[in-house]
């Protein structure tokens, strides 16, 4: 028996993935040790009175249900965790002052806290029963290594959860310009190339203009490198809130952007982006009347795969509109 108790725990503690799939089994194990009518996982909030019931085990007549909650200050769960006191086949001697427990008709309660590794109260682990059980000491014993299992299983899931979202966040920073907040160099490559995937599945076409604002470097060298920033930062944000959710708008480098997006529904784009760009910046007590930049846009073909080969084409357009716009003022 006891053999077949040990390979049924290292069963669930090996194939655990999270905090559920450990404790029903451990619920279940705990209910044969103890032979209780009732097995279940509380977490305790402290700050607000109230503890809960996660998971429960209910195989008889007793039923504690999950997502019980019910006043911390009443439970048994507190009275043994302030008493030392993790055992009793009378509940009505010991803690006869409880609703929850007399609501319940719980007569033999079995607890044990479980905190997480720095020590805080997480909740308990417990097993109740309406009748009399004798629980020898080493099923206490027992119970304690069941809690310190829900515990590391708890910080395991805490370290991968902060694993993950570190990883997201670092991910999200490689694709993002940290100046302007839009997609970085890297992002509208990798993002140019999936569409152009779509496109070619679909019959479809790209729409992709290449923005250079002329006369940047003006900028920074009268009103200095801070406002030129900020400067570069509200075009980005003009560009992403006066565009449709579906175009794609990030900061090639320095003071170039692009935008990408689908023909069918481009409409008059490079019209929409000299709105968007031309116009008064103000910021920081500085006003700067903004002529427009050069805007060089392209439109893919059926056969189009390569993302860098198509920025190039837009890059060229944009410089041809450069040399046109330069004509022009002299």
């Amino acid at each position: 028996m006891e053999e077949q108790l040990l390979n049924r725990l290292a069963e669930s503690v090996s194939g655990a993935d999270d905090l559920e799939s450990l404790t029903r089994p451990l619920l279940e194990l705990l209910e044969t040790i103890t032979g209780m009518e009732s097995t279940y996982l509380t977490t305790v909030d402290e700050t607000h009175g109230v503890q809960h019931v996660l998971y429960a085990r209910n195989t008889r007549q007793m039923q504690i249900p999950e997502g019980l909650d019910v006043p911390w200050g009443d439970t048994l769960c507190k009275r043994a965790l302030d008493e030392g006191r993790c055992y009793t086949d009378n509940v009505a001697e010991c803690w006869g002052d409880s609703d929850a427990a007399r609501a319940l008709g719980i007569r033999t309660y079995l607890s044990q806290p479980v905190r997480q590794l720095d020590g805080q109260l997480y909740g308990t682990l417990c097993a109740a029963s309406a009748s009399t059980v004798a629980v020898a000491p080493e099923t206490v014993k027992v119970l304690g290594m069941f809690a310190r299992l829900i515990s590391h299983q708890m910080e395991r899931e805490r370290l991968v959860d902060r694993l993950r979202r570190s990883n997201a966040e670092l991910a999200s920073h490689a694709l993002v310009d940290p100046l302007t907040g839009v997609a970085n160099r890297r992002a509208l490559v990798q993002e140019l190339q999936r569409r152009l995937g779509q496109a070619q599945r679909e019959g479809t076409t790209l729409l992709v203009a290449f923005i250079d604002l002329d006369g940047f470097k003006a900028i920074n060298d009268q009103h200095g490198h801070e406002t030129g920033d900020r400067f570069l930062s509200q075009v980005a944000r003009r560009l992403a809130d006066g565009l449709r959710s579906s175009d794609l708008v990030a900061r090639y480098g320095g003071d170039e952007f692009v935008v990408v997006a689908p023909t069918a529904v481009g409409g008059d784009l490079r019209g929409r982006l000299d709105e968007l760009i031309r116009g008064r910046y103000v910021s920081a007590g500085v006003t700067i009347d903004y002529a427009g930049a050069s805007v060089g846009m392209v439109e893919s073909v059926v056969g189009d795969t390569d993302a860098e080969a198509l920025l190039k084409r837009a890059d060229a357009q944009m410089y041809e509109v450069k040399k046109s716009r330069k004509a022009t003022r002299h």
